[in-house]
């Protein structure tokens, strides 16, 4: 049901493109996938993501466990039903927010009280695993635990061993409930330890044994710099198997993809797109750019002359400076359409250059145009 092929290998560089089968389609790789935490990517419908191109998004396992529940979205014939998305969906397992919440960590699971009304609750690895089985998403995600970013050494590795113990778990489960399911999901593990290369290097060698359909590096893109995050990235991919997608979580800048890219990652996810619209900021193909600046107020251009999204072809930025000012929505309709359009487009060019054999130099001249947005907000803060 999942299977992964290289299509092609860029010349000096770990870059490559490739497809990855899924029940709901092939998703073409690199990917970036925007972010429906909600089960619903921010004031977008399925037939906008469908006209900008998104192959596969990505829902948020602990909001959607709160409300409306897994078991209603069951009910309701799962995610893909109940939201119209007739393409994949990964899920997070939850970690992250949950972590966020400052949640007691025990060794089957962690106690934590929800942020919308103060409930108690409590998840296991395999409670985490039966939650995205309910929520029918194509590719599922390990349980992790994702120690803060000022955490020891010595924690790092506490947490890195119980993620290991925790997907032996996970994937226990997750092979109980695949057998019964009419369609089938494919479980990621996450590489976990911090800034340390060592750590990281022994947890890529335990998730890689695990012969899961693709692997993933977490707990990244939180607060250590991007010259550390690339060199975390680079201590793990010789450990993870060429023939599986990896999936680099929660980094979605310019400038971030496309030095993964370069070092061998398939897959992307982001709140940036989404959020940066919200706030009235929105991506150009050498910086970031805030509409409310009064500059704009009598500006007849579009967001960017070179963008053919529907905003850029159809609204100036006079327009958008006027809707964003009067916080009306569809200001933050517009410019997600145009955010969401420029990683996907920015993706596709990267498999252009791959497949032309250019990649390596148009990337070096990429990231030069776009080095003052490479940590526009400084590691983003871009987790679901």
């Amino acid at each position: 049901m999942f299977e992964f092929k290289i299509i092609k290998k860029a010349k000096s560089s770990l870059a490559r493109t490739g497809i990855f089968k899924t029940p709901h389609g092939n998703i073409k790789t690199p990917v970036f996938m925007p972010v429906g935490t909600k089960a619903t990517v921010k004031t977008l419908t399925p037939e906008d993501l469908e006209s900008l191109n998104a192959e596969i998004i990505l829902s948020n396992t602990y909001h959607l466990m709160l409300r409306p529940g897994e078991k209603t979205v069951k009910k309701m014939g799962g995610l893909h039903k109940w939201m119209n998305w007739k393409k994949p969906i990964l899920t997070d397992s939850g970690g992250y927010q949950v972590f966020s919440l400052k949640a007691k960590i025990l060794n089957d699971g962690v106690e934590f009280n929800a942020h919308t009304d103060g409930s108690k609750h409590k998840i296991t690895p395999e409670k985490a695993i039966k939650i995205q089985h309910d929520l029918g998403a194509d590719i599922i995600m390990a349980f992790d635990e994702c120690a803060n970013a000022e955490s020891s050494k010595k924690y790092f590795e506490e947490a890195m061993n119980r993620t290991h113990e925790w997907l032996k778990l996970c994937k226990k489960e997750h092979i109980k409930l695949n057998k019964k399911a009419s369609k089938k999901r494919a479980l990621f593990g996450i590489v976990q330890g911090g800034i340390y290369k060592d750590l990281r290097e022994k947890s890529a060698k335990f998730i890689a044994a695990q012969n899961l359909p693709g692997n993933a590096i977490g707990g990244l893109a939180i607060g250590e710099g991007q010259e550390k995050m690339l060199e975390m990235i680079d201590s793990v991919i010789p450990y993870l198997p060429e023939n599986k997608p990896r999936y680099l979580m929660g980094v979605g800048t310019p400038a971030d993809i496309l030095e993964a890219v370069d070092r061998g990652i398939d897959m992307f996810d982001c709140v940036l797109p989404t959020r940066l619209a919200r706030h009235g900021t929105f991506w150009t193909n050498d910086k970031l750019v805030h509409i409310k600046n009064s500059k704009f107020k009598e500006d007849k251009a579009p967001l960017d002359k070179k963008c053919t999204c529907y905003t850029c072809k159809n609204f100036t930025k006079s327009y958008i400076h006027h809707l964003t000012k009067e916080s009306e929505i569809l200001g933050a309709r517009l410019m997600t359409i145009h955010n969401v359009h420029f990683l996907i487009n920015l993706i596709a060019e990267i498999r252009k250059h791959i497949t032309k054999g250019t990649f390596k130099k148009w990337k070096t001249s990429r990231i030069k145009s776009s080095s003052n947005t490479s940590r526009e907000k400084k590691n983003s803060q871009n987790r679901k």
